[in-house]
């Protein structure tokens, strides 16, 4: 799965349009997605994220697991509230966005997470969401993969709210890497080629 990450600078050197409203945010992880395709199927995955079946714990028992221990704590200690949220504590990144990208697309919001479309391009999506502990973004690219195709690139972007918000952020990395971002992985992969096969067929 290590072959998956990539380096900062394959997200901070491209002409993003994302760089534009998220100056005071960091990368937080920067993943190859595996899901090969031609240059306009971006729409594809982006409905993929949107609708999918197995959310963000990747349909796996460990990450399920994880999630549920999340979202226990945050329910428990008042992380989730409604106010602590996109529109409460934070305003949207969409208050942010330059008039040609407010008057475009916005995308369609996740299903089975809490995160919220921002823009959609021909080549990015950007979704965010927000907590007591952080506000984050989930930015979708397309990009070519060198070899004549494409596929997807994964960045996490976060500001931390506080001191409270770089702990957690700390304290969840481990169980990132081990036990959310692999199945994620996994699920994404595995769920493109399904869909990739269905709509050949058709």
């Amino acid at each position: 799965m290590s072959d998956l990450r990539l380096p900062p600078t394959d997200h901070t050197s491209r002409p993003w349009r994302i760089h534009e409203i998220t100056g005071d945010f960091r990368l937080e992880d920067l993943w190859a997605l595996p899901t090969p395709g031609g240059p306009d199927d971006l729409h594809h995955l982006v409905r993929q994220m949107a609708d999918g079946e197995d959310g963000p714990d990747g349909g796996n028992p460990v990450g399920r697991f994880l999630f549920a221990v999340r979202w226990k704590l945050g329910a428990l200690l008042g992380w989730d509230k409604p106010d602590s949220g996109v529109g409460g504590r934070v305003a949207t990144l969409r208050d942010r966005l330059p008039d040609d990208l407010r008057a475009g697309p916005r995308g369609p919001d996740l299903s089975s997470a809490p995160f919220t479309s921002v823009f959609q391009t021909d080549d990015e999506w950007a979704a965010e969401c927000a907590n007591k502990t952080m506000h984050g973004v989930m930015h979708i690219g397309w990009v070519s993969d060198g070899n004549g195709g494409y596929r997807g690139q994964l960045a996490v972007l976060v500001k931390p709210n506080g001191r409270l918000g770089s702990l957690y952020m700390l304290g969840i990395k481990p169980f990132r890497y081990l036990g959310v971002y692999p199945a994620l992985m996994r699920s994404i992969g595995r769920e493109w080629r399904e869909n990739t096969a269905r709509r050949t067929a058709h």
